[in-house]
């Protein structure tokens, strides 16, 4: 779960990046708009990887299962 959550987290980076340098909004072009069904759906998946990656930084390094 923590490196899916984390590849997600990677593409909404990338998506905000080429947002803030082109204009360009991914998930946007590729699911129909921002205001169409599945790209809000994949912000919201996003966004619940984002907080569920919060938890790593305060899990204890030595005990966390590879």
């Amino acid at each position: 779960m923590d490196r899916v959550s984390l590849l997600l987290v990677i593409i909404g980076a990338i998506n905000w990046g080429l947002i803030a340098l082109f204009q360009f909004d991914l998930v946007a072009y590729l699911f129909g708009g921002q205001a169409a069904l599945v790209s809000r759906i994949i912000y919201g998946i996003v966004g619940l990887a984002g907080l569920w990656c919060i938890s790593l930084l305060f899990r204890d390094r030595e005990h966390v299962k590879e």
